[in-house]
């Protein structure tokens, strides 16, 4: 933390990560147990939140009189079997601006990255986003905080209402296009357009499986028929109108030719002109 505010007296923008707060907490617990300390919650000392917040707490963006530096932290706390409620856990989403929660089940269902969109907070909100991604995506974790509920009752029975059919359809559209293949983030442009097209319906009817192979050609997509509506967006990180229809369209035009099944091939003839 003491390299990083270097940086960041020099005006610099410094980001630390820490893995992990548990490991510290633990480690923490130990030394206090045998020098004899009074335990407190889950044996741990009364004074590990304070610890945690003083550390946390020297992460700040300066003012632009003391050099408009800024050092960003990242604790890791790791949850025993999921339980969010533990003491760690909780003194840090106290002391943060936010959590993001890893799911074991999500993993293991090959969603990457495996983030459990109803416990996952962010106290910043939409501010961190640009004008456009905010104008874009304004629904979408309820969608899909909805879906995941319907989902779960849907295995019960078959469902009967039209209306939550398509609720259930949207929402598979959603969590194929949030799973994010390794290494390969999508633009800002792109998560704009695919978001836009979402709130379109212009993935209703488009199988899941091709979703992947539309992801690919996505960006190569937009740079080629996107037109003025994309260098728009780079620039001012608004969305008009006139843009969004423009890059829902070339969404829907991409969308077209992956869904579209490939012709089959024509059989083999023989040479006595019977098919093979």
């Amino acid at each position: 933390m003491t390299i990083a505010e270097y940086f960041r007296d020099r005006g610099q923008h410094a980001l630390i990560v820490i893995d992990d707060l548990t490991k510290h907490a633990a480690t923490h617990r130990e030394l206090a147990l045998l020098t004899r300390e009074p335990p407190g919650r889950e044996a741990y000392p009364g004074d590990i939140f304070y610890l945690h917040a003083r550390l946390l707490e020297r992460a700040a963006k300066l003012s632009p009189e003391r050099g408009g530096g800024s050092l960003t932290a990242l604790p890791i706390a790791e949850t025993d079997a999921g339980n969010l409620s533990a003491y760690i856990p909780t003194n840090l989403i106290s002391i943060t601006d936010g959590q993001i929660v890893l799911d074991t089940g999500l993993f293991a269902a090959n969603q990457r990255p495996a983030i459990d969109v109803g416990l996952s907070v962010s106290r910043v909100g939409g501010k961190a986003q640009t004008p456009a991604l905010r104008k874009v995506s304004g629904r979408l974790r309820l969608d899909y905080s909805q879906f995941l509920e319907l989902e779960m009752f849907s295995r019960f029975g078959g469902l009967t209402d039209a209306r939550i059919k398509a609720q259930v359809v949207r929402g598979q559209r959603i969590r194929a296009l949030i799973t994010q293949p390794r290494f390969t983030p999508l633009r800002a442009l792109d998560e704009v357009a695919v978001l836009a097209a979402l709130a379109e319906g212009v993935f209703d009817d488009f199988p899941v499986e091709q979703i992947p192979v539309m992801r690919a050609r996505l960006a190569a997509h937009l740079d080629a028929h996107g037109g003025t509506a994309a260098a728009a967006l780079k620039e001012s990180g608004t969305l008009e109108p006139a843009a969004q229809a423009t890059l829902v369209a070339a969404v829907r035009d991409l969308a077209q030719t992956c869904g579209t099944p490939a012709p089959a091939a024509p059989a083999a003839t023989q040479p006595d002109g019977k098919s093979s």
